[in-house]
Parts: structure tokens; sequence; C-alpha cells
């Protein structure tokens, strides 16, 4: 059982084997150390022991072995019961651990042929799960563009109200980091909209709005998940609206408004970027940038310092080496962390198997050094800097930062911010006291109320100040 386990979870085995051979090592050396004091004097009397012991021997040679005493038999037999409810019990946990993790149904493989444009329906389905009862929605799969031009398939989810007539404005929604492998998108996930930080749908619903979120490319549909890689995940925003336009019964307005939080919060900026030159057929009306992952560098560079940023630091590792062929994990990952970085990249944030992750970054929170170079030096350092936002959104612009958040951190966000003014980007930047990462977006967040008054005022025509404001709340 403890053989099964080990090469089920490697990278727990290296933790517990490591913690092992050091234990043994230390009581190794602590035995060595205390023979040496011990002297000659006593080594020549265990001596002198042992030739009595022998020759106690010698007499009674022939003489049947006495049996086993009672107690080392129970001993025995204790250990050996303990041990196997020991493995047992590991592996149920392992079972239960594994059993949590959202499965790939075949909803999401793509069919032989599909349409050869970018935004165009390939499939959809009803969908229920954590859908307000005021709402319909169904999941769909859709044609989009990867960063190299190559055609993709994206996966998502579309919500609108069931009462009342359309056409509804529609809230293209860019999530936040769920994970890297396939089986995390947030359409697979227990409870689709909080996995990726969105707990505002029903207030959207009520505001007789229509929602359309995707998953990207590389989750739920074939990967790899273009982590924080700005263009790929744009298209993929910009073509879930557009195949979402397609749905009988979804009645979705011209109007869009993009809110993003986190990953999804540069995934917003990237998608109003790119919106006239890629998406000129879609009107735009507004960008709502929460806490975005914007400046790369500063967020990258920054995540040994934070708890728990290694499991960040295994999904930027695993998109970047899978995307770019001058990234590599031999170049940027200490040799000793490959295994764990490797696996805790095939790890969800919403599954029970993150419990193992946070484990491994508990373990390396002594040393939670995971690249062994500057991750915003060379080939690393520059394709982060070409996946750092532009500032060519012509769109109205609201960029929201909690002053608290320990992992977009408010100065390097003040860095980006700076850099956009300068470029002449009208901006809208807000910071809010107290408020941290996630915290951010809660329903009970000052942001909330500020953030439906702008899509409000962006839906309705209403101009904006322009150049740069900076607001502390």
């Amino acid at each position: 059982m403890f053989g099964v386990l080990a090469l089920a979870w490697p990278d727990i085995t290296l933790l517990v084997v490591a913690v092992v051979f050091g234990a043994r090592l230390i009581m190794v050396g602590l035995v060595a150390v205390w023979q040496a004091v011990r002297g000659r004097r006593d080594r020549e009397r265990a001596g002198e022991d042992s030739a009595s012991a022998g020759a106690e021997g010698e007499a009674t040679a022939g003489a049947p072995d006495a049996s086993p005493r009672p107690l080392r038999r129970w001993t025995r037999t204790i250990a050996a019961v303990a041990a196997l409810l020991l493995a047992g019990g590991a592996a149920a946990l392992s079972a239960s651990l594994q059993s949590g993790s959202p499965v790939v149904d075949d909803f999401y493989a793509a069919p032989r042929t599909v349409p050869g444009e970018p935004g165009r329906l390939i499939r959809s389905e009803a969908f229920t799960r954590d859908i307000p009862s005021n709402a319909r929605a169904w999941r769909i799969l859709y044609t989009t563009t990867s960063g190299d031009g190559s055609a993709a398939v994206a996966s998502g989810l579309v919500v609108v109200p069931r009462d009342g007539d359309g056409p509804w404005p529609v809230v293209d929604w860019t999530h936040g980091t769920t994970g890297f492998a396939e089986n995390c998108a947030p359409s697979l996930a227990e409870h689709p909209f909080e996995s990726g930080a969105f707990f505002l749908v029903d207030q959207v619903v009520d505001h007789g709005w229509a929602l359309v979120a995707t998953d990207y490319i590389g989750l739920g549909t074939k990967g790899p998940h273009p982590y924080l890689i700005g263009p790929d995940t744009g298209h993929a925003a910009l073509d879930a609206a557009r195949a979402a336009r397609e749905l009988d019964g979804a009645d979705l307005g011209d109007q869009n408004i993009v809110w993003g939080h986190s990953q999804g919060g540069a995934g917003a900026l990237w998608t109003g970027a790119l919106a006239d030159v890629y998406a000129p057929d879609l009107d735009i009306e507004g960008v709502a940038s929460l806490a975005p992952a914007s400046n790369l560098p500063g967020l990258v560079g920054n995540l040994d310092e934070i708890p728990g940023g290694s499991v960040f630091a295994s999904y930027v590792a695993a998109s970047y080496t899978a995307i770019y062929p001058d990234v590599t994990m031999r170049e940027y990952i200490r040799p000793g962390a490959v295994v764990t970085v490797r696996e805790m990249a095939k790890r969800c944030l919403a599954e029970p198997g993150v419990f193992v992750s946070v484990l491994n970054a508990l373990a390396l929170s002594s040393d939670p050094v995971i690249f062994s170079k500057d991750p915003t030096t060379g080939p690393l350092g520059v394709r982060l800097e070409e996946n750092t936002p532009p500032p060519t959104i012509s769109a109205p612009l609201l960029l929201g930062q909690g002053a608290a958040d320990p992992l977009v951190v408010p100065a390097a966000q003040d860095a980006y911010v700076e850099e956009l003014c300068t470029a002449g980007q009208q901006v809208d930047y807000r910071l809010y006291a107290g408020r941290d990462h996630v915290g951010l977006v809660e329903p009970d967040s000052p942001l909330v109320p500020d953030l439906f008054e702008w899509t409000e005022a962006r839906l309705a025509g209403d101009p904006v100040e322009p150049g740069c404001t900076r607001v502390e709340r």
C-alpha cells in the first residue's frame, strides 16, 4: 500500500523520504558520538561481556531455543496491525483526495471538424449548477485563437435572466486562478463561479445583465493552458462573447462590459487592449480590472516571499515552459524542486488534493525559493514583460486594488498604473483599505457598489474623466 501511495504522490514521497532520511542520519550520528565519548574502557568491558555470553552459549549448545516471550510476540503483532491501519487510512485518504478532483467529460472534446473562424459556437447544453433561480444557463464550446495565431477551442458558461425581455447587456467575465491542468475549468468545478472568485452572479442577473464566463484555452479543453499569457486569454474572452450570441434563447445585446479578477484581471486588461483589432465587431463599453496580475515581473519576482506562493509559481513555470520553447524548467527551477513543481501544477485550487500542495508549500517555508535563478531575467523575464498588458485600451478603464493585498502588492500595481498613465492611458484607479486579494471582490467589499455604479454609467453612455485619477476608499 505504501508503495502504491509513493507512486501516486511523488512530491509527498520525496518530502517523507527527506525527513526520514534526515532523522535517521541524526540518530546514527548521535550513536556514533555516544560511542566515541564512552571510550575504550566501556568497549573493552562490552567485549568481555560478549566473550562471557559466548562461553555460556557454547555450554548450552544443542539445547532447544527458548520460545519468544509473549510480550515480544504482542509487540510485533501490534506493530504489524498499526502499520496496516496506517497504510489503509492513508490509502483511503488518498482515494478521497483523488475522487474530489473534477473529471473532464466528453462535452469538452473538439469534434473532427470545427468552424474555420474564431468566435463560433461548436456546441452547447443546459447548465444548472449554482445558477440563480431567476436565471437560466448553458455551457458552451467555441472556437478561438491562440497567441501564436493557431486555431484553438475553449469552453465557458453563459447565464441570462429568466424573467423579462432582452436583449441583455453582457458582463464578459475573466476568472481568477483555478489551476493549470485541464480539469481545472470553472465550469467543471463544484462551485463554478466561486472557484474563480466571482461571488456576484445573483446581483448581475438581478440587474438584468447576462454573464459570459470563459474557461480559457486549456481548462476543460485540450492544453496546455496559457496561464498569465495575455493574447490567448484576451482572444478567449472576446470569442466567448461572440459565440454566446449564437445561442438560441440567450438574446444577448450588443453592449459588453469586461470584468476580471487576479489572473482574470490581467485577462480583462488584455481583452480591452486587443478588442479594437481582434474583435472590432464587439461593442466594449468598459473594462473593470480587479487586483490584476498586471505587473508580471513584479508579481512573479515576489512569489518566493508569499506564503503558498510556490503553488502559483508552479502554474507559471508549467505554463511558460509549455508555451515558450526558450523557457525551460532546467534553467529556472532548482533540481530538487522540479518534481514538486510538476506535481503542484497538476492540482486545481478548488479540489481537495490542493491540500497536498499546501503541505508542500509549508514544508518549503524554511526555504521557499523554487527558482534557481531570478525569474525576471533571461528568457522568462523577457516573456513576462511581453505578457504585461499594454496601454491600448480604448474603452473606459476601472482598476481596483486591495491596499492589504499580499499577492498582488499595491506597490507593484502602483508602478503598473504609473506606466499606463505615462503612456496616455485613461485609468480610474481605486484602492480599498483593509482589503486583501480575494476580500476585494467578496460581496461585502466596498468595491462592489462602486463596480455596479460604474458599470451602470458605462452602459448608460455617461462620459468618463480623461487622464488618470486615483481614489483611496
